[in-house]
């Protein structure tokens, strides 16, 4: 298939009190396990100013997103004006480290023969969201903010959800609770 993984890592994360996205999960910064579960995808990562230096020392392609309060949909546009038209996007986010390869790989899978594809738990969506080429086409449309729900219920566009309990397409790390929730659960699953 031929898709980009696009990590979103734009956002700067204040109530952490210094970049969340370099803190550890099992003794791996959490943006590292994100692209660790992606490596086998060409990558792009919108990054905000501060991470920009840990992107570039780790060989990934990157993308400066200087407006991180314009959301997320701004930092889609980014990453979809450096990606070839012919190519499909893989969103995955740079706060949900437990993602692994397994998940990427079961998106991608049941994304074959679709425009949009997503893991679905109890009715809520999760990570990564796969976007087709002709999904794609309707970035431009996006309102600016946290709007990929808008393109991803799009009725035009062929879409379908996983039924995955995959833990790692819906913990997200928002705070210092959730920080201290998600290492629990890394621990149990590599102890």
């Amino acid at each position: 298939m031929n898709v980009t993984a696009v990590v979103l890592a734009a956002g700067e994360a204040n109530r952490m009190g210094e970049p969340k996205l370099l803190l550890e999960i099992g003794g791996t910064p959490m943006l590292a396990r994100v692209l660790d579960a992606c490596a086998h995808l060409p990558r792009l990562v919108v990054a905000s100013p501060s991470l920009r230096r840990f992107v570039d020392a780790s060989g990934v392609r990157c993308i400066v997103n200087d407006r991180p309060e314009a959301g997320m949909a701004h930092s889609i546009v980014l990453a979809d004006a450096l990606t070839e038209p012919e190519r499909a996007i893989l969103v995955l986010l740079g706060d949900k480290p437990l993602v692994s390869r397994a998940l990427v790989d079961a998106v991608l899978e049941g994304a074959r023969g679709v425009d949009i594809c997503f893991p679905e738990r109890d009715g809520v969506g999760g990570h990564p969201v796969f976007f087709s080429a002709r999904a794609r086409e309707r970035f431009a449309e996006l309102p600016m903010g946290d709007s990929l729900r808008a393109l991803r219920d799009h009725p035009a566009l062929r879409r379908r959800t996983l039924p995955i309990d995959d833990n790692g397409a819906y913990a997200d790390v928002d705070d210092p609770e959730a920080l201290e929730r998600v290492r629990l659960q890394a621990e149990r699953a590599n102890p």
